[in-house]
């Protein structure tokens, strides 16, 4: 949090973000990472894999199954062109900091054991290889049809970084491995969204507002189908900054003051 919000609000780039899920022995389990403290945005902050968008997110050849374009356009209040490249930052953010790959050989299958594509995760993350090129080159389907639109949230104003972030549910792939193999990452581990809540109210992790709502709204549901099948509303939510005693706080619609907020 800046310690003097700017005049002029930054505009807000597009970002995806994709909260792994899974049943484990205590119900629903989301796969979460520690971002190194080096990092210019959420410096040692728990969060969920994602990323900004890189303008060849919006490659037209990809092939795609699942809902297109024009129908996450609609979810998410945009263009799309821009949709498109969403969902597409959505798959190679989650690949390169993960290694999970929501792709396949077609339509009905995803790809096992993603090891053998390490070298394609690298480029991929050096931006010496597209998502589209890797796609065409393993031939691979990018699998639309398992993202789930969660919510969208924009960074405040007044911060000196800002994104429009569109957050997705994906059910974590059978015969696939979630790792911490990331510069951008600490550590990466499965909880509970209640396991999370807790470390976080105890001072373990930190948790920036958008993560730590979004761990309460998955509290909610008992398993990862339950998740995946509930309705969701897309409205922006746009925290507001404040200052108060000489700190700058964060509101979030509904709490108390954030109404009359500026």
């Amino acid at each position: 949090m800046p310690e003097t919000p700017s005049d002029r609000p930054v505009v807000p780039k597009d970002a995806a973000t994709v909260m792994l899920v899974r049943d484990g022995s205590a119900g629903l389990e989301v796969f979460l990472q520690k971002r190194v403290k080096a990092m210019a945005f959420a410096a040692g902050m728990t969060v969920f894999p994602g990323g900004g968008v890189d303008p060849r997110d919006a490659d037209i050849s990809v092939s795609w199954h699942g809902p297109g374009p024009d129908w996450w356009a609609e979810r998410f209040g945009c263009s799309p062109e821009i949709a498109r490249a969403l969902v597409c930052a959505a798959v190679r953010e989650t690949f390169e900091e993960s290694g999970v790959l929501l792709a396949g050989p077609d339509a009905s299958t995803l790809v096992g054991d993603t090891s053998h594509y390490a070298e394609a995760r690298a480029g991929l993350v050096a931006r010496d290889l597209s998502l589209a090129e890797f796609l065409a080159r393993e031939d691979l389907v990018l699998r639309a049809d398992l993202l789930r639109p969660w919510s969208n949230w924009v960074t405040p104003e007044g911060e000196p970084r800002r994104y429009d972030t569109r957050f997705f549910l994906a059910a974590m792939p059978t015969g696939q491995h979630a790792d911490a193999r990331t510069s951008e990452a600490v550590e990466a581990y499965w909880a509970t969204p209640e396991q999370a809540l807790a470390d976080f109210a105890e001072g373990r992790c930190q948790l920036l507002p958008p993560t730590r709502v979004t761990l309460q709204q998955l509290a909610e549901h008992g398993s990862a189908s339950a998740a995946l099948e509930s309705e969701r509303t897309m409205d922006k939510i746009i925290p507001k900054l404040v200052k108060r005693d000489g700190r700058w706080y964060v509101l979030l619609p509904g709490e108390p003051g954030f109404e009359e907020a500026k």
